[in-house]
């Protein structure tokens, strides 16, 4: 019995390693047509990432709240921690570290040690990739649209990213306001 539930978790492990390199794959096929589509205008293929980012953080939000059981952080601190040990844990399976904080506790980086987005990816060598596209901008738009949904508006950003050539991976995020109830913005 106990050797068919190991067998049992051997193929859920190779599963999931076959559904997240799926996932990479399919990720890094999108990030090249929409290059394609805008014509390596990156800052437009930016953009784009980050719309559909936020449109997917609105709908992840309750899928977390499923998932986790979390009630809602009760300050900006908590809300990066549950966003770096659980949000990134449940969805991607990593832990990105939570540092440098500002004076204010309004705005941290999380540092990513691995990025499975980036798994088999090198960016176009056109002189201009390695400045100005963020590969996986669409994170910034989750966390936008997910953190919108629970009234809190922020600003993410890239600052710097092993594709390009730098040491780490960090991006920077900014509480702007908490908002009161209202509708979310028609972002697309």
């Amino acid at each position: 019995m106990a050797s068919n539930k190991a067998a049992r978790d051997g193929e859920k492990t190779n599963i999931d390693k076959v559904n997240a390199e799926l996932v990479t794959l399919t990720y890094g096929t999108m990030v090249a047509q929409l290059c394609s589509d805008f014509n390596n205008k990156y800052s437009e293929v930016n953009k784009q990432l980050d719309k559909m980012g936020y449109n997917i953080g609105m709908r992840l939000i309750e899928d977390f709240f499923a998932k986790s059981g979390m009630q809602r952080c009760s300050n900006f601190r908590e809300t990066a921690e549950t966003i770096s040990k659980i949000g990134f844990k449940i969805f991607l399976n990593i832990t990105p570290a939570v540092t440098n904080w500002s004076a204010d506790n309004k705005t941290f980086s999380l540092i990513f040690d691995e990025n499975p987005l980036a798994d088999f990816v090198e960016l176009p060598n056109d002189g201009r990739a390695q400045d100005e596209l963020w590969f996986s901008n669409i994170f910034c738009g989750v966390l936008r649209g997910a953190l919108e949904m629970v009234q809190m508006q922020v600003e993410a950003h890239y600052v710097s990213d092993v594709l390009r050539g730098n040491d780490t991976t960090e991006m920077r995020v900014t509480l702007l306001r908490y908002m009161e109830d209202e509708m979310p913005p028609d972002d697309e």
